[in-house]
């Protein structure tokens, strides 16, 4: 249970985990990583996908029990409508996104695009994604952003919403990208394979798996072969960058 940009690798994993071994069954579903992580504690699930790590406030909260289990990277990829890239928007530097999501930029005209009104795309609050943009572009982990048009639940309904308009902005994991979404340069560097494999991305992060304690024999299971060859084989496949 937990982050949607997680869910494309766990859920592939699972499928050959499952079918390479008898002794567990693995089921995924999302709903975002604050909740996966409320799960866990809850003992309603016994692992918490996430695209962020554990806060300070999650750990006062609710004790330091948390074991950490990193599974692989991805980058924050700030995308843009193929029609918006088309013409002429490439590059945006943290000011300029900054400024879109606050509302103070609403025409892309004013970044060197068309003179489109700006469509812009958030998540919801409790996604890992909405709380590392935060954190990296707004400056506070719990800023709310004027300038939002509407709020999407996943990675998915932000690619959606993105190719399914001629001016939107969203911001979404690095494997999200393509089928009408083209994701941008963001402070001159773009979002591709070798610069977040190489640190030179600004939005790069990395992916977890948590236990609230330790884990169970089932879940131990399927961290070890999410974090062996054939998992980390999965997690290329599914664009993401292994550990």
């Amino acid at each position: 249970m937990g982050s949607s940009t997680v869910m494309p690798l766990a859920e592939a994993a699972a499928e050959v985990f499952n079918l390479e071994q008898n002794d567990y069954l693995v089921s995924v579903t999302a709903g975002g990583t604050g909740a996966g992580i409320l799960g866990i504690v809850e003992r309603k699930y016994d692992i918490a996908m996430a695209s962020r790590a554990i806060t300070e406030e999650e750990k006062q909260m609710f004790g330091d029990s948390f074991q950490e289990f990193k599974i692989g990277m991805d980058g924050i990829s700030i995308a843009v409508s193929d029609e918006i890239y088309q013409e002429g928007v490439r590059d945006l530097s943290r000011d300029q996104v900054m400024r879109i999501y606050s509302g103070e930029i609403t025409n892309w005209n004013e970044v060197g695009g068309p003179d489109k009104d700006i469509y812009v795309i958030s998540r919801e609050y409790g996604s890992g994604t909405r709380d590392d943009f935060n954190e990296a572009v707004i400056g506070d982990i719990g800023t709310e952003s004027p300038g939002v048009d509407t709020v999407a639940y996943s990675g998915a309904e932000v690619k959606t919403a993105i190719s399914g308009s001629d001016r939107a902005i969203g911001y979404l994991g690095f494997n999200y990208l393509g089928g009408g979404v083209q994701g941008i340069a963001f402070n001159g560097i773009v979002p591709s394979y070798e610069n977040i494999k190489l640190d030179f991305y600004e939005l790069k992060r990395n992916l977890y798996f948590y236990t609230f304690g330790d884990p169970t024999p089932g879940a131990r299971a399927f961290i070890d072969f999410i974090l062996g060859p054939k998992g980390q084989k999965i997690a290329a496949e599914e664009g993401f960058i292994p550990n």
